[in-house]
């Protein structure tokens, strides 16, 4: 009996431990990728467009899976009114006058896909490439951290509907779920690029689950201030940042991916994570919230497949950049194939307040050229220390990316879930 019960106890000791191992990264008993997403849009034929939507649409408004939407130029939806998309809808932007689709503040969209009839926004071109067409762009009255309560944002558009900003945190902008966003990103001359979907002074009532962003020439996902819940996101070979939060944004963002290409950036360089208070010191009110965010199960992948000989070359960047005066809590996160994997702004002094602010716990560390550093430092042995304390559980390895995770270079249905048996309860780095 004794005998029994110590392998009782063994054998749960083992669940326990493959239970917790499996929480670090995406998560799921299934692959939640399967049937929504889509790793080669530029091999679907989505067909013709048979309607044109243009201008504003100022009253209540339903986009049908039976007909195929061709944006042109940019259409806001103005007056209050709700936009609502039906499962399996395709609308396409139209590269000729760079399109795209602002949600002014006040209006709704609801674009609710199931995960076997995603709502798809594309490119009209008929060889499709990043920047074809603008973005979707939601703006909401929850707050940020610049001085007054509204801002507008500057991509060349009418600065009356461009809006965003006040004091309603639960505001709500409707519903984006089962979304994908395919080549987006427009250059805007002397602006610089659309985003494939910028939320700005969005608040917590609004729904942002399951959406995908595909080969967008400026960031997959750009978020200006705001309070707002993040969850299964996907962001595949941005040319610029995949998750990028500025202007006092407080997020959540949970069980999401990014998945980058050594091949693929900006002039700027760019990163999986960029957080940010503002992009200048005297255009925001620090009475104010600044910048926060807390990511729990993300994996941050370079999928390149020689990413030993793409760093050596400098094709490989930080995986997640850190501004003064900003603050992350990264738990049970994989980050893999990076130059560093973290990259602190030299700004910020390095002590326990500002350590405080930036904490990355129970981390799986994989096949980076170093962990945490401060920029233009080349010696991190105080980040280090800290962060390699074993009260924070971070692992570090140097496993290839294809032994690490289940099956991250099947064309049709990666699984960017991490293999089990690769983890070990290891502090060495």
């Amino acid at each position: 009996m004794k005998n029994f019960t110590q392998i009782i106890w063994m054998l749960l000791l083992v669940v326990c431990g493959v239970s917790a191992q499996q929480e670090k990264g995406i998560t799921g008993s299934n692959n939640w990728l399967n049937n929504w997403t889509e790793f080669k849009p530029y091999k679907v034929d989505y067909g013709e467009a048979n309607q044109i939507l243009a201008g504003n649409i100022a009253v209540n408004t339903k986009l049908y899976k039976k007909n195929i939407y061709m944006l042109q130029g940019s259409v806001f939806v103005t007056n209050n009114a709700t936009l609502t998309i039906e499962p399996g809808t395709v609308i396409i932007g139209d590269y000729e006058s760079g399109a795209s689709l602002i949600i002014t503040k006040g209006a709704i969209i609801i674009a609710e896909g199931l995960e076997t009839d995603p709502i798809v926004f594309t490119s009209n071109r008929s060889t499709r490439k990043a920047g074809d067409w603008g973005g979707i762009i939601i703006l909401g009255d929850a707050p940020t951290n610049k001085f007054g309560n509204a801002s507008s944002v500057n991509f060349d558009l009418d600065t009356s509907l461009t809006s965003y900003g006040g004091n309603n945190v639960n505001s709500n902008s409707g519903v984006l779920k089962f979304v994908r966003i395919e080549f987006a990103g427009k250059k805007i001359k002397g602006v610089g690029n659309f985003n494939a979907l910028l939320l700005a002074g969005v608040g917590n009532k609004t729904i942002l689950e399951n959406i995908m962003v595909s080969y967008s020439a400026g960031d997959s996902f750009e978020i200006f201030g705001g309070e707002l819940n993040l969850n299964k996101m996907v962001s595949l070979k941005s040319s610029s940042d995949d998750y990028k939060f500025n202007f006092g944004t407080q997020c959540r963002i949970d069980n999401s991916l990014a998945i980058r290409s050594s091949y693929l950036t900006s002039s700027l360089g760019s990163r999986c994570i960029d957080v940010a208070s503002y992009d200048k010191k005297e255009e925001v009110d620090f009475a104010k919230k600044q910048t926060s965010v807390i990511a729990t199960n993300l994996t941050l992948i370079n999928n390149s497949e020689n990413i030993s000989a793409d760093i050596q070359s400098g094709l490989v960047k930080e995986a997640v950049y850190v501004s003064e005066n900003a603050s992350i809590d990264l738990k049970r996160s994989v980050i893999s194939g990076f130059n560093p994997a973290v990259l602190l702004n030299n700004k910020i002094e390095i002590n326990g307040e500002n350590l405080k602010k930036i904490k990355f716990e129970e981390m799986y560390f994989n096949f980076c050229k170093g962990n945490i550093f401060t920029e233009y430092n080349s010696d991190n042995e105080d980040l280090e220390n800290w962060y390699g304390n074993s009260a924070f559980s971070n692992v570090y390895s140097q496993s290839d990316n294809k032994e690490t995770f289940i099956d991250l270079f099947n064309e049709k249905k990666p699984d960017f879930r991490l293999r089990i048996a690769k983890i070990t309860a290891s502090n060495d780095h």
